[in-house]
């Protein structure tokens, strides 16, 4: 069976991470995509683990040699999927799973056109800005930041993207069986929930 390519994408507040969270483990034989980063290790994170890391001028010439299927700026820090790394999981026959912003996706599709997008979305505008401001983790200035970066990337997916999904986050434990359910229908590994059946 052919080892599949499961993208996520979704604007901050969406409620990704969470979702993710939930149901991957019903999943063990998916690997979780690692990415080149230039931004320095946080504490307790490993390097080829969560991520590579590498210095700016690493990771430039990664670009210069092709070897990342994207890549991104942000905040000043560069990110990146590096091929080898998919390719590796590919040989081994594993599904792997993937978080990309919406550009970042574009730019994946080019190199590999067979992967799966799922795109998870708030259920609406105000709900989205109820959420990151419930966060309290935003000035007022920057939470209007992020809730136009978060219509932009939403409009941009839907006339743009390559989303075979979308699941819209208002409940989630719904959204969770939804998600679970499309990944059953590709993964060659059932989820652990039905292995015993």
């Amino acid at each position: 069976m052919t080892p599949n390519l499961f993208i996520f994408s979704a604007a901050s507040g969406a409620g990704k991470t969470t979702l993710i969270n939930k149901v991957m483990p019903n999943f063990p034989n998916i690997v979780y995509s690692v990415s080149a980063t230039t931004r320095s290790p946080r504490q307790g994170e490993e390097d080829g683990v969560h991520y590579f890391f590498k210095t700016e001028e690493e990771f430039k010439k990664m670009i210069e040699n092709n070897e990342l299927v994207e890549w991104n700026e942000v905040h000043g820090n560069y990110y990146g999927t590096p091929k080898f790394f998919v390719e590796q999981k590919l040989a081994e026959g594993r599904d792997i799973a993937f978080d990309l912003d919406v550009f970042g996706k574009i730019n994946f599709d080019k190199v590999y056109p067979q992967a799966i997008g799922i795109l998870i979305l708030a259920p609406s505008m105000e709900e989205l800005e109820q959420r990151l401001s419930d966060r309290k983790t935003e000035t007022k200035e920057t939470l209007k930041i992020r809730i136009g970066n978060a219509k932009k990337e939403t409009d941009f997916a839907l006339a743009k993207g390559k989303y075979e999904y979308v699941i819209y986050n208002r409940d989630l434990e719904i959204a969770a069986a939804e998600l679970k359910g499309i990944i059953e229908k590709y993964s060659s590994f059932k989820s652990s929930s039905q292995s015993g059946s």
